[in-house]
């Protein structure tokens, strides 16, 4: 269990630099940090996460450098997924077309506008 707890702060640890301009050398280090805690457990869970990491590693990268991700976009998604679920059987696209998009406004989603 502390294995899996320390793995998980060593990559949280690498995931804090997003957005703080980090020299490639400290990004290495706690990288190198993450994959070693990760292979010297045995644990096949974490080996697994290190794969997956390793696997996405380009995309971590450009989130570590830039702090962009397309987590609002995400979200969206998935709130247009749900709502399309919940009205499952309806037969009316017009209505289904107006629930996802109320559903999607910022004002349903508790946002106020500026003004």
């Amino acid at each position: 269990m502390l294995a899996a707890w320390n793995a998980k702060e060593d990559l949280l640890d690498l995931l804090a630099l997003a957005r703080t301009h980090a020299d490639r050398t400290i990004i290495a280090e706690r990288l190198f940090r993450f994959y070693d805690r990760c292979a010297a457990s045995g644990l096949p869970e974490l080996e697994r996460l290190a794969s997956t990491v390793q696997t996405w590693w380009l995309a971590i990268l450009a989130f570590i450098q830039t702090g962009i991700t397309n987590a609002g976009s995400e979200g969206t998604n998935r709130l247009i997924k749900t709502v399309a679920r919940d009205a499952y059987g309806f037969r009316n696209p017009e209505n289904q077309r107006l629930r996802t998009r109320c559903a999607t406004t910022r004002r349903s989603r508790g946002f106020l506008d500026p003004a």
